[in-house]
């Protein structure tokens, strides 16, 4: 589910029988709104670090690229929100004249929530909390959801149209100086509703209400009940995470060879949805000491733990949130703009419903662009598939490195080992450069 590419229909059609922010003076006026809405007929993609804020100062971390969700982990890009402290989410619920909605807004706020919230404290060890503040009514937008011409390719002077009447009909009611996330939630049953359309909107020049920029609206219309962790996925561009799928130039084909089941951004129905240790690394929920930078030639020997494992194996919400545990990303430098990381996925989690555990790895690419393959895992068991009726991908479901097994990484001089595991079930693993 794009930034501001559509979203993948045949793809999505295939698998959906598998899953089924103290307030501001309220000094407002729509006519302002109006004013500042005009920009959003240039709508486009916020590209680089705007304003970055240093972070991870490893030799092994990629730098900030142009590239739209650059991979590079030295920076944080201040136009996004960082998850590092908890983030309030509005919901807006829209009806249209054409259509009574058939469902309330309450129905339609638990199709996301409290498993959106849940996702991200388990992914981040407690580190980040998602709190979702939904109105309780609905919205009626002035005109009929056909008119807006809502659908996967929106044209953007259409998808202007409608932001433009949404907070339009918001503004009155919602202090946006209060949120750090807008989703603008359509009812799923009007007849000009495309479930396809729902994306994340970047603004090239932000709104402004509340004295609070807009820079981004998550735009859902999904069906009741939605795809499994959709909001999630939307929810990860907020956080500026690219697209990790590959999008096929005539939508014919598979969409999952880059990284099949290893990350929600990849897909929202992976048996492996949990975040990337790079992933939560760029996010800030692991700490210097859980990543190892393996510089130099000869062998390094680690003991990695799974990466979706907190302190003491817990998975979620206990101090120090993970940030005092063991290393749980190992990363090689392959060039000025990629690197191979190494981590162990496990059945835990978020990846309780996973396909199989061990060691994968992974390339990471700072200067492709979101949907362009920033991240592209490396298969072990080239030969084989598994979980063939319930993988998005099953040629990459057994991707890892298992116990006992060796690989070595196609187009470099680096080999995988993985010897044994501990009475904890962190893996031991070799990594030999050169």
């Amino acid at each position: 589910m794009p930034s501001l590419l559509p979203r993948k229909a045949s793809h999505r059609d295939a698998l959906r029988w598998a899953a089924r922010r103290q307030a501001l003076p309220r000094l407002r006026s729509v006519a302002a709104v109006f004013s500042v809405l005009s920009a959003l007929v240039a709508t486009s993609v916020l590209n680089g670090p705007s304003s970055a804020e240093p972070f991870s100062p490893a030799p092994c971390a990629l730098r900030r690229t142009d590239a739209h969700h650059s991979e590079g982990v030295d920076a944080w890009n201040a136009a996004y929100p960082r998850p590092t402290r908890p983030l309030d989410a509005v919901m807006i619920f829209l009806s249209f004249p054409d259509s009574a909605p058939a469902i309330s807004p309450g129905e339609l706020a638990a199709d996301h929530f409290p498993a959106t919230t849940r996702f991200f404290s388990q992914a981040s060890y407690g580190r980040f909390t998602l709190r979702p503040h939904p109105l309780e009514h609905w919205l009626r937008m002035p005109r009929p959801s056909t008119a807006y011409a809502i659908h996967r390719e929106w044209h953007p002077e259409d998808r202007a149209a409608y932001l433009h009447d949404a907070l339009a009909v918001a503004d009155p009611q919602v202090d946006f100086s209060r949120y750090d996330i807008v989703y603008l939630v359509a009812d799923p049953d009007a007849p000009g509703v495309d479930s396809d359309a729902t994306k994340v909107v970047n603004l090239s020049t932000p709104l402004r209400a509340d004295g609070t920029d807009i820079r981004r609206v998550v735009t859902v219309f999904e069906r009741h009940p939605p795809d499994r962790l959709v909001l999630a996925h939307e929810t990860g561009h907020v956080l500026d995470l690219p697209d990790l799928y590959h999008r096929p130039a005539d939508d014919k084909g598979d969409w999952d060879t880059y990284v099949g089941d290893w990350d929600l951004m990849g897909s929202q129905f992976a048996l492996s949805p949990d975040l990337l240790g790079w992933h939560k690394w760029r996010l800030g929920w692991l700490g210097p000491r859980q990543v190892a930078c393996v510089r130099g030639a000869g062998t390094t020997r680690l003991t990695l733990e799974p990466v979706e494992a907190g302190p003491s194996g817990t998975t979620a919400g206990s101090p120090p949130f993970g940030l005092g545990g063991g290393t749980k990303l190992a990363v090689v430098r392959t060039g000025s703009t990629d690197v191979l990381a190494l981590e162990v996925r496990a059945r835990l989690g978020n990846d309780v419903g996973g396909c199989r555990e061990g060691v994968l790895v992974y390339r990471v690419r700072s200067e492709a662009a979101s949907g362009n393959g920033p991240v592209q895992v490396v298969d072990a068991h080239p030969h084989s598939r598994a979980c063939v009726a319930t993988s998005v991908y099953p040629p990459l479901a057994d991707a890892p490195i298992g116990v006992g097994e060796s690989f070595s990484v196609p187009g470099t001089e680096v080999r995988v080992s993985v010897p044994d595991r501990t009475p904890s079930g962190a893996y031991i693993v070799e990594i030999t450069v050169g």
